[in-house]
């Protein structure tokens, strides 16, 4: 036989041998699922956050509009100032507002000048009434007394006759002196109202004046000012704003109006303690404490509450949370962007595991599952915490629980959550310190079958290994 038969039979049969070396290792790995495992420990602290993102917000702030129709005629501040409360901030042009004021205060000169002539007739027409009163007195004494001496003959009736209309004069007299003064009373009350009317008129002028100098009404800075010199404003009519002038911010008391989704709404709670990272600030966390929790879902996309809108909709809603800062820095400024880590739940030794190594698994593959394992003769291996029976369809009622490794199979147990932290989960009942669950992958976990053959492979994965090589 030549050399190269021999050597083309040797190769042959190193072939035929490495298939048949492959073909058994295939089928002893046949069914086997590679997977990550970890043990379950006991942790020291758990907490359990919602985060959420917003921006910075004064406690105080106000939005400056305008008061009245003109021209800005002068800025006496600019963005970013600090200012005081009544401190002048702008002024607008004000030449109508203060001839009207100085045309009140004359027609208030005028009127109580009038008002001044109106008392002195009016004293006058009294002093008149008095001398008339007196006057009449006079002539119905002597009328009185001309009645007994014409009775007894002593005066003649011409005599007496005079007597008479002398008093009816004076009579005529009075009632005509009591009528001019009640028309002048009349007369001096209405020159008093006149004054009254011109004086309120004034200290409404007066307002329209005083609204073309704008006052700082708090303490604070000039967070926002898009106006121009020069520019012309107008006040807000019926459904119209009017012009809006600067923002006025108290930066004393500072808040991070963050938005939380509405699933985690239901664990923030008034006073709870959180952290809030700026963007503006890297590298630093400042302590707050939540402060206001609003009643109204808003919606994500057009910012409207759900009762300002009568259309019903499925999209995400959030709710707005207020975080008081404890310790702000002084150059923040409003409308920073920032994020909240709020801690809703914490809780010292307990039993947790990865988030990830939680699975849901239907009633009906458990119980297929546990009936299989009979079969194959496993009494030794079943399920460790069997899922209760519950009603309804078992193949929609799902079971969460995680899966141990026993031996070379890897067992569905049923658990109990509580709360959950970033990574990690608490679990309440069904698993012990120290038991070897299932953590990965990802693929593995989501299709892993109860009682499946496993193999457990901690290695880091390739993907990995290339990125750190």
């Amino acid at each position: 036989m030549k050399t190269w038969h021999k050597v083309a039979i040797g190769v042959g049969a190193a072939a035929a041998l490495g298939g048949i070396v492959l073909f058994s290792v295939n089928q002893a790995n046949k069914g086997v699922v590679t997977v990550q495992s970890a043990k379950v420990a006991t942790q020291e602290s758990l907490v359990s956050l919602v985060t959420a993102s917003g921006e910075i917000k004064p406690t105080t702030y106000t939005n400056v509009t305008a008061q009245g129709f003109g021209r800005i005629t002068e800025i006496l501040i600019k963005e970013g100032d600090q200012i005081k409360k009544g401190e002048k901030l702008l002024l607008q042009e004000n030449v109508q507002a203060n001839a009207d004021v100085q045309a009140q205060s004359a027609a208030i000169t005028s009127a109580e000048a009038g008002a001044q002539a109106a008392e002195a007739s009016y004293k006058a027409a009294q002093a008149d009434l008095t001398s008339q009163q007196a006057n009449l007195e006079k002539a119905k004494l002597d009328y009185d007394r001309g009645q007994g001496l014409y009775k007894d003959g002593l005066i003649p009736k011409q005599d007496f006759d005079q007597r008479k209309t002398s008093f009816d004069a004076a009579l005529a007299a009075v009632e005509s002196a009591k009528a001019r003064v009640q028309s002048l009373r009349a007369q001096l009350n209405q020159t008093q109202s006149q004054v009254n009317q011109n004086r309120a008129v004034l200290v409404r002028t007066k307002d329209i004046l005083s609204k073309t100098a704008y006052i700082s009404p708090i303490n604070g800075i000039v967070s926002y000012l898009p106006v121009r010199l020069g520019e012309y404003v107008v006040p807000g009519i019926q459904n119209s704003n009017g012009s809006f002038l600067m923002t006025l911010s108290d930066m004393s008391v500072v808040t991070a109006e963050v938005k939380v989704d509405e699933t985690d709404i239901v664990n923030v709670k008034l006073g709870q303690d959180a952290d809030v990272t700026i963007d503006a600030v890297p590298g630093k966390v400042f302590k707050g404490k939540v402060t206001e929790i609003g009643s109204q879902a808003v919606l994500r996309s057009s910012g409207l509450t759900t009762t300002q809108t009568t259309t019903s909709t499925q999209e995400a809603k959030d709710f707005k949370v207020v975080v008081t800062l404890a310790t702000p820095p002084e150059n923040l400024r409003p409308g920073l962007s920032t994020t909240a880590k709020i801690k809703t739940a914490e809780k010292k030794n307990v039993v947790a595991i990865p988030i990830q190594a939680l699975a849901v698994r239907t009633r009906k593959d458990l119980e297929e599952a546990a009936k299989n394992a009979k079969k194959q003769g496993s009494s030794g291996v079943t399920l460790a915490a069997p899922p209760p029976p519950a009603p309804g369809d078992p193949k929609k009622d799902e079971v969460q629980g995680v899966f141990v490794i026993n031996g070379k199979k890897a067992i569905f147990r049923a658990v109990e959550t509580g709360i959950a932290g970033v990574t990690d989960i608490e679990i309440t009942k069904g698993l012990q310190p120290g038991d070897v669950i299932v953590v990965g992958s990802y693929k593995a976990l989501r299709t892993l079958k109860p009682e499946a053959q496993v193999k457990v492979d901690n290695s880091a994965p390739k993907k990995q290994e290339d990125q750190q090589s």
